[in-house]
C-alpha cells in the first residue's frame, strides 16, 4: 500500500454584500384580528394558504384574536404576496411588514 496524501480543495466561498443578506427572507405575514370570521375558517385558510398544520393555524388564529394580529410565516416578499393576497381574497386582513 502506498502512502499517498490526497488534496482537498475548499469549494469558493460566496461573498454577498450586506444589503444583499440582510433584507433575504426577513419579511413577515401578518394576520390581523377581524372579528368577523369564524375560528374555523381563519384555520382552514392558514393551512390551506400557509401551508400550517392545526397546531399553528389554531394558535396563530388564538393570538390574532386575543392580541389583534399574528405573524404567520417569515419569507420572501416574492413567497408572501401571493399569500397575503389569497387571504385578502378570502375577506381576511393581511400585511407583509
Amino acid at each position: 500500500m502506498k502512502n499517498e496524501q490526497k488534496h482537498f480543495s475548499m469549494p469558493a466561498l460566496e461573498v454577498l454584500d450586506e444589503k444583499s443578506t440582510k433584507n433575504k427572507g426577513s419579511h413577515f405575514l401578518i394576520l390581523h384580528n377581524d372579528d368577523i370570521n369564524t375560528f374555523e375558517f381563519v384555520i382552514d385558510s392558514l393551512i390551506e394558504i400557509c401551508e400550517h398544520n392545526l397546531e399553528q393555524a389554531e394558535q396563530c388564529a388564538f393570538i390574532t384574536h386575543s392580541k389583534g394580529k399574528c405573524d404567520v410565516k417569515k419569507g420572501t416578499m416574492k413567497k408572501l404576496k401571493p399569500m397575503k393576497n389569497a387571504l385578502i381574497e378570502r375577506g381576511l386582513k393581511a400585511t407583509i411588514d
